[in-house]
């Protein structure tokens, strides 16, 4: 699970995708790796998300492909199973968390209120997500929480975007962030694989920015 996060730290921004031609994910990997962010937590919405999944994970060893909108523990065996190498929840699922840190499958479950912090806490977690981070306060309610948790590192997802991702990424308790801006569905189902390069690339250079102050 660390290698996993310490991979999330480094790339800084995990694009958010939802995939509806499992044809698309080559490409589509391709130019998260080119564009310098290459992770991809491909969301479990569509049909084609677990064909997506396996076909990143065969064909870009360059590209960190996980699964998010896991809702149970079957849906996170087959995410799994067709090479997902770590699972997202929305909100917090205790089974679906104890079953991936028994099974050591990297999780990080959704959090939007200390309660689920503290839950996440209590099993041994470091890493969450905040979600819907923008809707539930943004940076302001990150900073609230952290600071009785001082130790949790968090990964806020939802309504994070270029005009918003400097107020996040500066902060020490943000791990990364989650973003579809640079992915969104009707770019992928277009197949303008190098606009979404070009918006990666944009999105790379704000995070280096935003490290190098």
């Amino acid at each position: 699970m660390n290698t996993v996060l310490e991979q999330f730290g480094k790339i800084g921004i995990i694009p958010v995708i939802v995939i509806d031609d499992a044809a698309d994910a080559v490409p589509l990997g391709n130019a998260l790796v080119n564009g310098g962010l290459p992770a991809a937590e491909v969301t479990f919405r569509t049909a084609a998300a677990k064909e997506a999944i396996a076909s990143m994970a065969e064909n870009c060893p360059d590209l960190l492909v996980g699964a998010g909108t896991i809702l149970s523990v079957d849906m996170c065996k087959e995410a799994v199973a067709a090479g997902a190498k770590f699972i997202v929840t929305p909100g917090f699922d205790e089974e679906i968390t104890r079953y991936c840190i028994e099974n050591n499958i990297p999780v990080t479950p959704g959090c939007a209120t200390p309660a689920d912090v503290q839950a996440c806490y209590r099993l041994g977690l470091r890493t969450v997500k905040f979600f819907p981070a923008e809707s539930y306060g943004g940076i302001k309610t990150i900073k609230a929480i952290s600071a009785p948790y001082h130790m949790m590192k968090f990964m806020p997802t939802g309504g994070i975007s270029e005009k918003n991702l400097e107020d996040y990424l500066k902060e020490k308790m943000i791990l990364c962030v989650g973003g579809s801006w640079m992915v969104k569905k009707d770019l992928i189902s277009a197949k303008k694989f190098d606009e979404i390069e070009d918006l990666c690339k944009k999105a790379a250079a704000k995070r280096d920015e935003v490290r190098s102050k």
